[in-house]
């Protein structure tokens, strides 16, 4: 595990953009955002916890890595279906995993070839796969690849966010990618701001969403 890396290169960058930003920068710091580094694991994880809360997320998550240790392809399918499905997850999901799992162990599916992929092939390659969605894979190249432009429209937290930051009532994806042009090359960055004043980092901030 590692935090997601930036620095005074894209603060500086996204203050220099957009004042109202800047000052939200300013007010809440540096953000740490734990990251998977291994890919592999990012996948399984975040099928895992979809649809189920934070706590029940890491609990599963817990306690698969303090019985499996790292995992790979090899070792899951290994395990079988009963064991990982012991774990607290879905039958869906364990057959989502395994299914993943197999493709990784047969080459079906070249997880190492996502590293150089753009961030669009990247999220097309990811999304290819059962159980992992656009938005999921998004995340997996935020939190897991690092990569620095990641705005994700499907969002609904940087949605709400943006809302509270500049007052709109309404976000359409024409206002969004406005947003995405002027943040870029460094919206993960940008992301990491609006996610944290969705979550209630500064108080007085409020939704004016209809």
């Amino acid at each position: 595990m590692s935090n997601f890396k930036y620095g005074d290169k894209e603060i500086n960058y996204l203050k220099s953009k957009d004042k109202k930003l800047a000052d939200v920068i300013d007010r809440i710091g540096h953000i740490e955002r734990a990251c998977i580094d291994d890919l592999f694991e990012a996948v399984v994880n975040s099928i895992i916890g979809q649809q189920i809360s934070t706590k029940a997320h890491e609990s599963i998550w817990k306690r698969i890595k303090g019985d499996l240790g790292m995992l790979d392809a090899k070792k899951l399918l290994s395990l079988g279906r009963e064991k990982l499905q012991a774990y607290g997850t879905t039958w869906r999901k364990v057959d989502y995993i395994m299914e993943f799992a197999s493709k990784v162990n047969s080459g079906e599916f070249d997880l190492e070839a996502i590293h150089t992929m753009a961030d669009d092939e990247a999220v097309a390659a990811l999304s290819s796969l059962r159980g992992i969605g656009v938005w999921t894979a998004e995340m997996i190249l935020l939190f897991c690849l690092q990569r620095p432009d990641i705005f994700s429209f499907g969002d609904l937290a940087i949605l709400r966010g943006i809302r509270m930051v500049y007052h709109h009532r309404d976000l359409p994806r024409e206002r969004f990618e406005r947003y995405r042009k002027r943040f870029s090359p460094y919206c993960s960055v940008a992301s990491l701001y609006f996610w944290a004043v969705a979550g209630g980092a500064l108080p007085e901030m409020r939704d004016y969403k209809e």
